[in-house]
């Protein structure tokens, strides 16, 4: 359940970047979920991290502005 959490968090994070909504998000975070149950817990973890700094990194951006 985790893994899927993280998965649809990285597919926000595509899409965020490309300022839409749509597919090519839920895809990617599908095709993420696949990739970290294979990688066992490291996958989590890298997932969780890549979520974590962006999310730490927009913060950042918007305490700044």
């Amino acid at each position: 359940m985790i893994g899927k959490l993280i998965g649809a968090l990285v597919g926000a994070e595509v899409e965020r970047k490309r300022q839409q909504s749509g597919l090519k998000g839920a895809i990617i975070g599908a095709m993420a979920v696949g990739v970290m149950r294979r990688m066992g817990p490291i996958g989590l973890v890298l997932g969780g991290a890549y979520v974590a700094k962006k999310a730490f990194d927009r913060n950042k951006e918007t305490a700044a502005a």
